[in-house]
């Protein structure tokens, strides 16, 4: 039987966090915005935005997909590396639940291909993108109990407020096996 990897919460700025990979919630320029990505740009430094370029230059020409995960150097943080992935934007008359999950699995895969233990996820979408924070905390979690295995031992929600960290909390109790 396959031992699952722990959850844990942690209310606070995920560029501080020490795990093996720091998940961005990107833009699909790869080359850095507002939140979470602005964030890890300025605080990993230049080598996150050259490596970003190259992935531009190279496979990602017109930008990564919503949905889907890659990874580059962490630069300054305390990473092994950075995996970015594009969160959709939430709408009314589209479901689209099915990107912000890809965004979870997609970036638990490529961790697991990096040899990851640890992995430090942002609440993807809930920011500028507007998906509301109960249903982004419910796909998150339900998508990391399913998905996350190992070489993974920790998956780890680092949550900007009360709120956000809350919402996370009450997800990850309601989830039974």
């Amino acid at each position: 039987m396959t031992t699952r990897p722990t959850i844990t919460l942690v209310q606070g700025d995920i560029t501080e966090q020490h795990a093996d990979v720091l998940v961005n919630a990107a833009n699909s320029s790869l080359l850095g915005g507002g939140g979470v990505d602005g964030a890890i740009h300025r605080r990993g430094g230049p080598e996150i935005l050259a490596a970003c370029r190259d992935l531009r230059a190279s496979h990602y020409g017109k930008g990564l997909q919503t949905g889907q995960a890659v990874a580059t150097t962490a630069g300054r943080l305390r990473a092994e590396h950075v995996v970015h992935t594009v969160g959709p934007v939430w709408s009314r008359t589209e479901d689209r639940s099915a990107l912000l999950a890809s965004c979870y699995r997609e970036s638990l895969r490529v961790a697991s291909e990096l040899g990851a233990w640890t992995v430090a996820f942002p609440a993807i979408s809930t920011g500028i993108y507007g998906w509301p924070l109960d249903d982004g905390a419910r796909i998150a979690v339900r998508t990391v109990r399913e998905s996350a295995s190992p070489p993974i031992i920790e998956v780890r929600f680092v949550l900007y407020d009360e709120e956000a960290y809350a919402r996370f909390d009450e997800a990850l109790t309601a989830w039974t096996y």
